[in-house]
């Protein structure tokens, strides 16, 4: 169903990009840029409520920040598309009986976190202040979240910045980009009206923004871990990162997902963050 709905949407923006194209790529980047908000559940308010709760900003973005407080490294939690901050729930319990001291943030226009639009280069931003902030050691991001790590470590190269752990993260904008056009089916004149407006907002064009290149700048040592049948990114952007981060490691695995959440993941996790 959702398929059909995002097919019958494309039909549309592309009717309009016959009249106007600018228009069309507009609609078509706001749409984009527009995640799903999901209200917390009891639950998941719960256990965030257990932490140390601040704010921080970035421009006109208000950061919600989570903190548990331990004697060991600081480790900043960076989760992805249309999540929040309590994905990393399960890890957090494990990272916190090895007494570490553990930030998570909400992304802009997730959790509750501020804002309606977001991207990987606005979240890189808001990661900057977070790690800066509480003087982040290690990173852990997920999907987007290990994008905009990236990015954000490859533009302010944070000397405090031991370890980065990239967790099903795809490594470059352009085929990020084609997977949605591919999914709208969005014609032609609607596509490249979408990389001309890219390119004025960020001045770049969007291969710029290629995290595998970005990482062979980044001297922290890395862990990638991918999933062979990943559905949402492909095992290919995980290759592309090996191919450019030469101080990391990349485990494969099978059967976990694009969401990674396993026993045997945490172990992976716990180990290099412990070693």
């Amino acid at each position: 169903m959702k398929h059909i709905i995002a097919k019958l949407i494309g039909i549309i923006i592309n009717f309009i990009s016959l009249f106007s194209p600018r228009t069309a790529g507009k609609m078509a980047i706001r749409l984009f840029s527009s995640p799903k908000r999901k209200r917390l559940k009891e639950v998941e308010k719960d256990f965030l409520e257990t932490a140390f709760i601040e704010d921080l900003k970035y421009n006109d973005i208000r950061i919600m920040t989570y903190r548990w407080l331990g004697k060991r490294d600081t480790i900043l939690l960076a989760h992805g598309w249309e999540s929040n901050s309590f994905r990393w729930k399960e890890l957090i319990v494990k990272l916190r009986a090895l007494d570490y001291n553990i930030i998570a943030l909400d992304a802009p226009a997730h959790g509750r976190s501020s804002g309606k639009r977001f991207n990987a280069v606005i979240y890189s931003e808001c990661i900057n202040v977070v790690a800066k902030k509480f003087n982040a050691k290690i990173i852990i991001g997920h999907s987007v979240g290990g994008m905009a790590t990236t990015f954000f470590q490859h533009k302010y190269q944070l000397p405090t910045i031991e370890k980065l752990i990239l967790l099903g993260s795809p490594s470059n904008f352009v085929s990020v980009f084609s997977r949605y056009v591919n999914m709208m089916g969005y014609n032609m004149r609607t596509s490249k009206s979408m990389d001309v407006i890219i390119q004025e907002r960020f001045n770049n064009k969007p291969e710029h923004f290629n995290a595998a290149k970005f990482s062979e700048s980044i001297t922290a040592k890395g862990l990638l871990i991918h999933d062979k049948f990943d559905a949402i990114i492909p095992y290919s952007d995980a290759e592309d990162f090996r191919n450019f981060y030469k101080n990391a490691k990349l485990i494969t695995t099978e059967g976990f997902g694009h969401g990674l959440k396993s026993e045997t993941i945490d172990d992976h996790i716990l180990a290099f963050v412990s070693n």
